[in-house]
């Protein structure tokens, strides 16, 4: 997992609450296990119309929106199923932190989980955060997760907390396999001493 110290990018406004994961990734695409290929599929339902061609009304598909590295929303994003589809896709379509007022509970694990930092502001914040959002691409955004700050356009540091542990894994890169493998000598030292004590277990 790629890891996640400080991100300096154009963040897209999308003034919506209870953005579900189908809304986010919909079912239809749901035919891989591989975390790679979704990002073209991203938001489908409100990037493309039905015969296929691009709404040039949804953000993602604006100058400079395209190439957008932060996507800030409101209340209850990535409620709806629990697929890891949904942090999947935006990390692969760029977008590698999501700012809102709360998050589900599934979705937010699973973003720590794929290297897609969501942060939780107030929501007068992400309506500001918003408003700069809409200046295009002078409005680059900065978030330091080393520091916990968000830096506004105009310089204005904005606080935000994650939990300590989550913090860590993110600044190091780090998954469930990735935090695993850090004890990997106490592994190796206890499977050899079971099959000291145990050789049948490994017949």
């Amino acid at each position: 997992m790629q890891a996640f110290t400080t991100l300096t990018g154009v963040a897209a406004p999308l003034p919506m609450a209870n953005v579900d994961t189908d809304k986010i990734i919909p079912a239809r695409f749901l035919k891989s296990i591989s975390r790679f290929g979704f990002g073209k599929h991203l938001f489908a339902n409100l990037r493309f119309r039905e015969d296929g061609s691009e709404n040039p009304d949804f953000v993602l598909n604006q100058e400079p929106y395209r190439k957008a590295e932060v996507l800030i929303a409101f209340e209850n994003f990535g409620c709806g199923s629990s697929r890891e589809h949904a942090p999947w896709a935006l990390l692969d379509f760029g977008i590698r932190c999501v700012i809102a007022p709360d998050f589900a509970d599934i979705f937010h694990s699973n973003c720590f989980k794929n290297g897609v930092l969501p942060v939780q502001l107030p929501r007068a914040v992400c309506e500001q955060l918003i408003e700069d959002a809409k200046m295009g691409p002078n409005a680059r955004v900065t978030v330091d997760l080393e520091r916990q700050v968000v830096v506004r356009p105009n310089g204005e540091e904005i606080p935000f907390q994650i939990d300590p542990l989550r913090r860590h894994l993110m600044l190091n890169g780090l998954d469930d396999i990735g935090q695993t493998m850090q004890h990997v000598g106490a592994i190796d030292g206890f499977e050899a001493r079971q099959k000291s004590a145990q050789p049948w277990l490994y017949r």
